[in-house]
C-alpha cells in the first residue's frame, strides 16, 4: 500500500460521501456523514504514511491537494442535492454548487500560492493544536445533529469568503515574490 494508494482511497470515500449525501433521505445522510469521515481519516493517512515511509514527492502532494478538493467539493454539491426537498428547495442545488466551486478554487489558489512561494506557503497557523483545515470536521458533525441546512447556508457564505482570503495571499505572495499577477 502506498501513500498515493490511500489518496486514490480517500478521493473514492468522498465520493461515495458525497453520492450518499445526495439521496437525500435521513439514513443515506448519516451513511454519507460516515463514509466522510473514513475519506477523511484516509486524508490524514496517506501524508503520515508518505512521511514515516520516505515517500513524500511534489508530485504526490500535489495528488493529494487534487483528491482533497475533489472530495470536499463534491460533498458539499451532495449536501445541496439532498436538501432539495428542505426549507431550501431547490435552491439548495445551486448553494451546495457554490460551496463546492469555492471549496475547490480554495485548493487551486493553495496550488497557485505553493507554485510562487513554496510547499506549505499557504499554511495557516494552528489554533490550539487544529488546524483551518480541520473544520471540515464540521460537515459531519452537523449531519449526523441534523444541522445539514444552517451548515450549507454557512458553507455559500463562508467558502467563497475564504477563497477571496486566499485570492489576498495569492496576490501578496506574488507581489513579495517579484512575480506577474496573470
Amino acid at each position: 500500500m502506498t501513500p498515493n494508494h490511500l489518496t486514490t482511497l480517500r478521493l473514492a470515500t468522498g465520493v461515495a460521501a458525497a453520492g450518499a449525501l445526495a439521496v437525500g433521505d435521513s439514513p443515506w445522510q448519516h451513511v454519507g456523514a460516515a463514509i466522510f469521515v473514513v475519506s477523511l481519516v484516509l486524508d490524514r493517512a496517506d501524508g503520515e504514511l508518505a512521511r514515516l515511509a520516505g515517500k513524500t514527492s511534489p508530485g504526490g502532494h500535489t495528488y493529494d491537494l487534487i483528491a482533497d478538493a475533489a472530495a470536499d467539493a463534491l460533498v458539499f454539491v451532495g449536501l445541496g442535492v439532498g436538501l432539495r426537498e428542505s426549507a431550501l428547495g431547490q435552491w439548495a442545488i445551486p448553494m451546495g454548487m457554490v460551496a463546492g466551486v469555492a471549496v475547490a478554487a480554495i485548493f487551486w489558489l493553495v496550488m497557485r500560492i505553493e507554485a510562487v512561494a513554496g510547499e506549505r506557503a499557504a499554511e495557516l497557523p494552528s489554533i490550539a493544536g487544529f488546524d483551518v483545515d480541520d473544520s471540515i470536521l464540521i460537515v459531519p458533525i452537523a449531519v449526523w445533529l441534523g444541522g445539514s441546512v444552517p451548515l450549507l447556508v454557512a458553507a455559500t457564505i463562508g467558502a467563497p469568503a475564504f477563497a477571496m482570503f486566499f485570492v489576498r495571499v495569492l496576490l501578496r505572495r506574488r507581489a513579495a515574490a517579484g512575480a506577474p499577477e496573470s
